[in-house]
């Protein structure tokens, strides 16, 4: 665990990978919706993570594809497959412990997905959130962290991004945000020179005076 040394006024999370450990769930509808397109689904695995789906599709779909119907019909593998999505460890309590108007979620996933997704990990729905919907550009452009930052009324500078994913990490300094990395689900280790938490076990919050929070470690 390495945590940042500065405060923030505001958290921003990403959802798969960050907040639920969905990525398997992800893989397995992705890798069903490239098989039925004649594609490799290790191709596709190598890039969907923490990007749209709109992006995906339109990079593999073949031409002339009907691209929303494209969109939804991965959406709809997405959702069917949410069985074993659980919180990553300690997520709800941290996030529990928030003060209130503090945070938001800042995912790819539509506004549907990340409704089921969350509803399976039995985890609330966030007050503020930001989907793939509610931007015209996807991560790794910084256009959602933006808007999270400006629904909470706060600076990007003074924002703490939490992340799983490259395309995540690129649009939280693209956004002109600092980020942690959230490690819960990756397979191999990551070095991006970043703070990283491997799950929120043992994590807490201390307070400045003018309301901004710090990362500590609750032993």
């Amino acid at each position: 665990m390495t945590l940042p040394s500065r405060p923030y006024a505001a958290f921003l999370f990403d959802m798969d990978g960050t907040l639920l450990t969905s990525v398997a769930s992800a893989e397995r509808a992705w890798s069903t919706w490239a098989l039925g397109h004649g594609l490799d689904p290790a191709d596709v695995l190598a890039v969907m993570h923490g990007v749209r789906a709109v992006e995906t599709v339109k990079r593999f779909a073949p031409a002339g594809a009907d691209i929303e119907a494209e969109i939804r019909a991965i959406t709809e593998l997405e959702i069917a497959d949410v069985a074993d999505i659980q919180e990553i460890p300690g997520a709800a309590a941290f996030l529990a412990s928030l003060p209130a108007g503090s945070w938001a979620l800042v995912t790819s996933a539509s506004r549907r997905l990340a409704e089921v997704r969350l509803a399976a990990a039995g985890m609330a729905l966030p007050p503020v959130m930001i989907c793939a919907e509610d931007v015209t550009q996807g991560k790794p452009a910084p256009d959602c962290f933006l808007a999270g930052a400006r629904k909470l009324g706060v600076e990007i500078g003074d924002c703490l991004v939490f992340e799983d994913a490259h395309a995540g990490f690129a649009a939280a300094k693209a956004a002109g945000a600092d980020a942690v990395a959230i490690t819960a689900t990756h397979r191999q280790p990551l070095d991006l020179g970043l703070p990283t938490l491997a799950d929120y076990r043992g994590v807490g919050i201390s307070r400045e005076e003018n309301g901004a929070m710090r990362l500590t470690r609750q032993d």
